[in-house]
C-alpha cells in the first residue's frame, strides 16, 4: 500500500503532525512488519550493542516496563521505555531516563521518518514506534524496554531482536486480530522470542502453545509458578527464583505478580538490584492509571483494566479494602467483551454509573446496562459520557465511599482530565 506525502505537515506543531499520522493511513492497524522494516533500514535503527527487552502480554505489561526501568535507572543504566497507548500526553509514550521526550523531539523525528518512507505506508503506530526507537538511538541508552501494542509476532516493536523476551499474561482481547483462544493469542504473543534466545514467561497458567514455541525454537526461559515464585502474606511477600530468595518485601503499589516478573527478567540479565534495593522499589514503583488513587473523600481510584483478566485483579483488591459504599464508574470500547469484564464484579454491592465512550469504538451506555447482570441493571444509571457519569457518582458520593473508575485509557483519561486543576 502506497501513500502519498505532499500533505505532510513542516515546521508544523506535535499536534499537527499527529493529526496528519492519523489521517496519512486508511487502517489504524496493519499487521506484518516488511514495510518498517524497510523504513528502519533506511534510518539504521539498530542496538546490536544495547540491552534490548520486550514485553508483551494481555494485561501488566506497562507496569512490568515500569518496574525494570526503575530498577535500571537506579543501577546507573540509562534508560529508554516505549509505550502505548498514552492518558494525557502523547509525550508520555517516550520517556528518556524517566522523563517524557521533548514534543521538538517528536516533531523532528516525524519529519525524517516521513522523508524516509517516501511512498512506503506506514500506519500511526508504526510512525510512533520508528519515532520513539530514532529517540533512543539518539539518547544513546544503555537499556531499551519495548511494551508490545499489539499482540507480538507481528507488532511494530518486534522489529527488534530481544535480548529478552518477557510475556505478562494471557487472556482473551483483541480476538479479531490475535484469534480466539489462549492458545491462538500465546502463539500470537511468543512471536517475539527469537531462536536459542532467552525469555521470561509471568503467565501463572500458560497455554501449551508458549511451551510449544519455547521448545521449537531452544529458548532458554523461567516460568512463573515452576522457575519463580511468589508467598505473600498480609503484610509482606518473598520472590524465589531457584535456590535464591528474597524475604520481607513491602505489598507493592502495582501487581505482585508483574513485580515478581520483572524480577526473573533482572536475574536473567544479571542486572538484579540488591535486596535492599527491590524492598525500595517494592513499595515505591507506581505508574499512572493502575490502581492510582486520585482524590479522597471519597477516595477514588482509576484503573484502565478492560478485560476479564484484569477485572479479576481488580476485585481481588477491592475485596481487600475497606470503604462505606461502592461506586463504579465506567466507559467501554464496543469491540471488548464487555458482559465477561462486567460480569468479574458481578456480586459487589455496588451502584454503577454508566457512559457512553466518544469515539467509533466507542460503546453506548445502554450497551454497557444491557450487559450487567439483571440485579447490578437496577443499581445502574446511564449518562451520555463518562464525565458525566463521574460527575453524578461524586455528587452521590460519601466522604468514605470508594469510587472505581475502569474501563479502557479513554475512560481513566475523561476522569483524570475532569480532576486536573484549572490551568
Amino acid at each position: 500500500m502506497k501513500t502519498s506525502t505532499s500533505a505532510a505537515p513542516k515546521n508544523r506543531t506535535l499536534a499537527e503532525w499527529l493529526s496528519y499520522l492519523e489521517s496519512v493511513h486508511p487502517s489504524v492497524i496493519e499487521l506484518g512488519l516488511n514495510r518498517i522494516k524497510l523504513v528502519a533500514e533506511r534510518l539504521d535503527l539498530n542496538f546490536r550493542d544495547k540491552t534490548v527487552i520486550t514485553v508483551a502480554g494481555t494485561n501488566g505489561k506497562g507496569t512490568t516496563c515500569r518496574f525494570l526501568e526503575q530498577a535500571c535507572l537506579r543501577q546507573g543504566k540509562t534508560t529508554g521505555v516505549y509505550s502505548s497507548p498514552h492518558l494525557l500526553d502523547y509525550r508520555e509514550r517516550v520517556r528518556i531516563n524517566n522523563e517524557n521526550a521533548p514534543g521538538q523531539q517528536f516533531c523532528d523525528a516525524f519529519a525524517t521518518i516521513e522523508a524516509a518512507r517516501e511512498d512506503i505506508s506506514l500506519t500511526y503506530f508504526e510512525f510512533g514506534t520508528l519515532a520513539a526507537l530514532m529517540l533512543m538511538k539518539q539518547a544513546d541508552v544503555d537499556v531499551l524496554i519495548l511494551e508490545v501494542g499489539l499482540g507480538g509476532r507481528l507488532d511494530a516493536t518486534n522489529i527488534i531482536d530481544a535480548d529478552l523476551a518477557v510475556i505478562t499474561t494471557i487472556d482473551l482481547d483483541h480476538q479479531d486480530w490475535l484469534g480466539d483462544t489462549r492458545d491462538a493469542i500465546g502463539r500470537e504473543k511468543a512471536g517475539i522470542m527469537r531462536p536459542c534466545g532467552k525469555a521470561v514467561i509471568g503467565e501463572p497458567a500458560p497455554p501449551e502453545s508458549l511451551n510449544d514455541v519455547v521448545e521449537s525454537l531452544d529458548v532458554k526461559a523461567l516460568w512463573a509458578g515452576q522457575n519463580f515464585l511468589i508467598e505473600q502474606n498480609s503484610e509482606t511477600w518473598s520472590w524465589v527464583c531457584g535456590e535464591y530468595r528474597i524475604d520481607e518485601l513491602p505489598i507493592p503499589r502495582i501487581p505482585t505478580q508483574n513485580v515478581a516478573t520483572a524480577l526473573a527478567a533482572l536475574q536473567v540479565l544479571d542486572m538484579l538490584p540488591a535486596p535492599s534495593m527491590i524492598r525500595e522499589l517494592s513499595s515505591q514503583v507506581s505508574l499512572p492509571g493502575r490502581l492510582e488513587t486520585i482524590a479522597l473523600l471519597p477516595r477514588v481510584v482509576v484503573d484502565v483494566g478492560h478485560n476479564p483478566q484484569a477485572m479479576a485483579a481488580l476485585r481481588s483488591w477491592i475485596e481487600s479494602q475497606q470503604y462505606k459504599n461502592l461506586h463504579f464508574v465506567t466507559g467501554m470500547l464496543k469491540d471488548k467483551s464487555i458482559k465477561a469484564t462486567l460480569a468479574e464484579l458481578s456480586g459487589l454491592s455496588a451502584r454503577w454509573f454508566l457512559g457512553t465512550t466518544n469515539g467509533p469504538r466507542g460503546a453506548v451506555s445502554r450497551l454497557l446496562q444491557e450487559n450487567l447482570a439483571k440485579s447490578e441493571q437496577n443499581q445502574s444509571n446511564c449518562y451520555n459520557s463518562v464525565g458525566e457519569a463521574y460527575a453524578q457518582a461524586i455528587n452521590d458520593a460519601d466522604d468514605k465511599d470508594l469510587i472505581v473508575v475502569f474501563g479502557s485509557f479513554l475512560t481513566v483519561a475523561d476522569v483524570m482530565q475532569a480532576t486536573l486543576p484549572p490551568a
